[in-house]
C-alpha cells in the first residue's frame, strides 16, 4: 500500500508500546504499560495462553501498578491531566473495580510497597509541606493512614523489611546522589546504609528472600555504578561484588533461589544483559537480544527472565531470555507497524573533539547523503542521555532525508560521574558550545548543509535549543523548544518546592548565582534570535512552569519575531494523549520542512 505523507508520519506517531512489565505473584500473568487506547494504561499477557486483555480502563493516564506478595491486589497509581501528582487507587479481587485509595489530589505520593503480610502499604507524600515528604502507613483494610515520620526533604521509601517494623528509605542529596536509610517505625529512627561520609549514586536495591541483606548499585568511591553487597545488620559496611570496566551497571534482579545476579550494562546508550554466578563468580553475556535498552529485568523461574526491550527499530516490547540456552522470544508484539517497520534505520554512534579536547559521542540517524538537511535533537535532564531507542520523529525525520543527529553533550548520564557533572552550575555553557563544535563536525567531516541546520530539545533540551539560538545564532535555520526553560531565575522560583534544592545542585542557586542565571538567560538575548521558532508547553506542567514558554513568546512577539506556542491545557511535562502527540509532532515535522527544505 502507498503511504501518503500525512499516512505515513500518522503511522509512526500512532506506534504503540508494552514497557514496565510486573509478574503478578503465584500467577503465569504479566502487567505491562501501554497507550494502545491513547493515554496510559495497565494491561495483562497470559505466558501460557498468550493473550493479552486490558486491566485498566481510567479516565486518566496509569503511571505504575504495584502487585501484593500474594497477587491478590493490586494498587495503581494515577495523576490529572500530566500533572505528576499521583494518588493510589486499589483493586482488591478479581473482577473487581478499583477503588479510591490514598487521594489528596494537591500532593504527590510515592509508593513504598506491601507489608509482608500484605495488610499495609507505606508510601511518602508532601501533605504537611510542598517541599517535604514525610512516610506514611495505611491499612489498606480500614484505610486508616499514619504519618510515621516527618522529614524535611524528598523522601521516599522503597521497600519494608521482614518483620514489617522496618522500612527502607530513599533520600535524595542532590540531582544525582542519594542515601539508604532503615527507617525503624515504632523507634522512629534512621540507620544509614553505606558510607555517611560521601555523596554517591545508589539504585536498584534488591533484598534476598530472608530480608537481612541484599545487593545495591552505587559509585561510591568511583567514577560509575558498581555492584555492592549489604547486610542490615551491619548496613554501614558495603562489599564490592565486582564493576564493569568503564561503564555503569543500571540494573540488578536476584534469581528466586538467590543463586545468580541478573544485570544490564549501559555502553555508551546500548545495553547488554548478563548473568552473575554468585557461587562460582562466573560472568555470562546473553546474546542474540537486539541493540538497544532493556529494562524491567524480573525471574520468571531460575533459568528464565522478563524485561522490557526498547531499540531504534523495535518501539518497546516483552521478551522473554534463558539463560541455559539463550533463547531469546519476543512475548508481546503491541509495536510491530507492517507498514512502515522496514523503513525504520539504526543509527551510528560516533564521537567529535569538542573545544577543550573533550570526546563527546552521539547518534547520527539517516542517508548521509552530500548536503542533506539536518537535526540537531537535545535530550532533556540534563542527567540524562540520548540511548539507542525508538524515537518516531527521528525515524520519519531520517527517511524524509534529513540527517538527525543526538548527542550526550557533557552532562549527560552514561559515561561516569566526572562526566555528568562537567556542566554543573558555572560550567553551563560549555555544554552549550559542545553543540556548536558538533556542527562544525558535522560540516568539516559529513558534508550537510552549512545553511539548513535545525535544533529541537525537551525540557532541559528546550534550554539548549534556546541558548545555542541566542549563543550561536548564526549555526541554525530553525528552532524548536518543548516544556524548555527560558531563564534559570523565573524557573527556580517557580518551580515545585520538592525539586528547587535538587535542581540547584545542578543549576546553581538563586542565592549565588543569580548574576550568572542574568547573563546567560535566553531570555535576556532574545534579540539575537534570528531564525523561526516553534514552542510547545503544557499547562500542567509541575516541573518547568508554563510561565517559562509564555515570557518567552511574549518577549518575541514584542520584537515581531518569528514565533508560534502551542500550549496544552490537558497535559503536564510529558505529551501523553495521543491527539496531542499527534498534533504536536504533525507541527514539528511540517515546521522543519518549510525551513530546512523549503
Amino acid at each position: 500500500m502507498e503511504i501518503t505523507i500525512d499516512h505515513k508520519l500518522n503511522h509512526y506517531l500512532n506506534v504503540h508500546t508494552a514497557t514496565q512489565p510486573k509478574i503478578i505473584p503465584n500467577s503465569h500473568t504479566i502487567t505491562f504499560i501501554t497507550k494502545k487506547t491513547g493515554i496510559p494504561q495497565v494491561w495483562t499477557l497470559d505466558m501460557q495462553s498468550a493473550e493479552i486483555e486490558q486491566f485498566t480502563n481510567l479516565n486518566d493516564r496509569v503511571l505504575s501498578v504495584y502487585h501484593s506478595p500474594s497477587g491478590k491486589k493490586a494498587i495503581i497509581g494515577m495523576d490529572h491531566h500530566g500533572n505528576e501528582k499521583q494518588q493510589f487507587y486499589i483493586k482488591r479481587a478479581e473482577g473487581t473495580v478499583f477503588e479510591k485509595l490514598v487521594v489528596s489530589n494537591e500532593h504527590f505520593h510515592n509508593f513504598g510497597g506491601w507489608s509482608p503480610d500484605e495488610k499495609k502499604i507505606a508510601y511518602s507524600s508532601n501533605r504537611r509541606h510542598p517541599g517535604y515528604f514525610d512516610v506514611f502507613v495505611m491499612d489498606v483494610e480500614t484505610m486508616q493512614e499514619e504519618a510515621v515520620y516527618e522529614f524535611d526533604g524528598n523522601c521516599t521509601p522503597l521497600l519494608w523489611l521482614k518483620d514489617g517494623k522496618q522500612i527502607v528509605l530513599r533520600v535524595q542529596e542532590t540531582n544525582i546522589d542519594s542515601s539508604l536509610y532503615i527507617l525503624d517505625v515504632e523507634k522512629k529512627e534512621l540507620t544509614r546504609i553505606g558510607d555517611s561520609t560521601v555523596y554517591a549514586r545508589y539504585q536498584s536495591l534488591v533484598v534476598t528472600n530472608d530480608k537481612k541483606g541484599g545487593y545495591v548499585l552505587s559509585d561510591i568511591h568511583h567514577d560509575t555504578l558498581d555492584v555492592y553487597r549489604l547486610s542490615f545488620d551491619v548496613p554501614a559496611d558495603l562489599q564490592k561484588v565486582f564493576s564493569v570496566d568503564r561503564w555503569d551497571v543500571v540494573e540488578i534482579s536476584l534469581s528466586p533461589n538467590e543463586m545468580k545476579l541478573a544485570y544490564t550494562v549501559n555502553e555508551g546508550g546500548i545495553y547488554s544483559l548478563r548473568v552473575y554466578d554468585l557461587g562460582t563468580g562466573e560472568h555470562t553475556e546473553i546474546y542474540g537480544i537486539p541493540s538497544g535498552v532493556i529494562e524491567s529485568i524480573s525471574w520468571l523461574d531460575e533459568e528464565n527472565m522478563i524485561f522490557c526491550l526498547k531499540t531504534p527499530t523495535v518501539p518497546g516490547d516483552i521478551w522473554s531470555a534463558s539463560i541455559n540456552d539463550s533463547v531469546i522470544e519476543r512475548l508481546t508484539f503491541l509495536s510491530k507497524s507492517e507498514d512502515i517497520e522496514h523503513l525504520w534505520m539504526e543509527p551510528e554512534l560516533c564521537t567529535f573533539s569538542s573545544f577543550d579536547g573533550l570526546e563527546v559521542p552521539y547518534f547520527i540517524y539517516g542517508k548521509k547523503e552530500q548536503s542533506q538537511p539536518v537535526v540537531v535533537y537535545v535530550h532533556g535532564g540534563p542527567e540524562s542521555q540520548i540511548k539507542a531507542e525508538f524515537n518516531p520523529v527521528i525515524q520519519y525525520l531520517a527517511g524524509e532525508g534529513y540527517a538527525v543527529v543526538a548527542p550526550n553533550v557533557r552532562g549527560s548520564m552514561g559515561y561516569g560521574r566526572n562526566y555528568v557533572q562537567l556542566d554543573d552550575a558555572r560550567k553551563r555553557m560549555d555544554a552549550v558550545a559542545d553543540l556548536s563544535w558538533l556542527v562544525q563536525d558535522l560540516i568539516n567531516n559529513r558534508a550537510v548543509d552549512k545553511n539548513r541546520i535545525g535544533i529541537m530539545g525537551r525540557s532541559y533540551g528546550g534550554f539548549m535549543v534556546l541558548a545555542a539560538l541566542t549563543h550561536y545564532p548564526h549555526l541554525w535555520a530553525a528552532g524548536v523548544d518543548i516544556v524548555g526553560i527560558s531563564h534559570f531565575r523565573t524557573f527556580l522560583e517557580n518551580t515545585g518546592p520538592w525539586r528547587r534544592r535538587l535542581r540547584e545542585c545542578e543549576y546553581g542557586s538563586l542565592e549565588n548565582d543569580s548574576e550568572f542565571f542574568e547573563e546567560i538567560a535566553p531570555l535576556n538575548h532574545t534579540n539575537k534570535i534570528s531564525v523561526p521558532l516553534l514552542i510547545f508547553h503544557g499547562r500542567n506542567d509541575t516541573r518547568v512552569p508554563v510561565t517559562e514558554a509564555e515570557q518567552l513568546a511574549a518577549d518575541l512577539r514584542s520584537q515581531d519575531k518569528e514565533v508560534e506556542l502551542v500550549i496544552f491545557d490537558d497535559e503536564g511535562h510529558q505529551t501523553e494523549r495521543i491527539e496531542n502527540h499527534i498534533k504536536m509532532n504533525s507541527m514539528i515535522v511540517a515546521f522543519m520542512n518549510q525551513h530546512l527544505k523549503g
